[in-house]
């Protein structure tokens, strides 16, 4: 079990199964940039993050409810909490808001899986689902909480630690990723990896009759 001062930002599961060394700019080297997607979302999410409770029907839905797992040692913030009404509605599940619209890749159901097994071991229960808002599109997409699922956030949160423990920032890899990251001008992907050494190996002696 993680104590307190050990627990790492839940958020960060997003960002370093996206990119790891996006991950460690901002969570080792808390460094971070504004761009169209990041200004985007904050703007949405000013809409969403208000502390309180509305209820439709037999749902009742509580805003900004605060999450933590000592034994994935993370913390954060749920978007909405949904509680089920009554014996023959009970559930618990997490909403997560995005700006954007639903991705192939698992990069925000790591999240809301993340904010699910924070739950069960609040709660002490098992959450079978969650829900992301997407604000392109304007509709809800539910997401099971696998066994897989889990894993890999159990998996992700173990190496979030490792790197945290560690210190070090990874090299980049260039890709098509990069070029949606609001951190592509301090991360410098296309240069961060040239082999800079092997340069002057090779051009040094012209260089300097030059």
């Amino acid at each position: 079990m993680y104590v307190d001062d050990e627990l790492l930002a839940l958020s960060g599961l997003q960002h370093l199964a996206y990119c790891e060394r996006q991950w460690a700019l901002i969570h080792l080297e808390q460094i971070w940039e504004d761009n169209a997607y990041t200004l985007r979302g904050d703007y949405f999410h000013e809409r969403v993050d208000m502390v309180g409770y509305f209820c439709v029907d037999d749902v009742r839905s509580e805003r900004r409810v605060h999450l933590v797992s000592r034994s994935l040692g993370i913390y954060g913030i749920a978007d909405i909490v949904e509680y089920g009404v009554g014996d023959a509605n009970s559930f618990v599940r997490p909403v997560e808001y995005k700006v954007g619209k639903p991705k192939l890749e698992d990069w925000d159901r790591i999240q809301i899986a993340a904010q699910a097994l924070c739950l069960e071991e609040m709660y002490e229960l098992e959450i079978s689902e969650g829900i992301l808002f997407y604000g392109e599109t304007r509709r809800r997409e539910k997401v099971e909480i696998t066994k897989t699922l889990k894993q890999k956030v159990r998996n992700l949160s173990a190496r979030m630690h490792n790197l945290f423990k560690v210190g070090i920032t990874p090299h980049a890899e260039y890709n098509s990723k990069c070029r949606r990251c609001s951190l592509a001008n301090e991360c410098m992907p296309e240069i961060s990896n040239a082999d800079v050494c092997g340069y002057w190996i090779q051009h040094g002696e012209n260089l300097e009759e030059t």
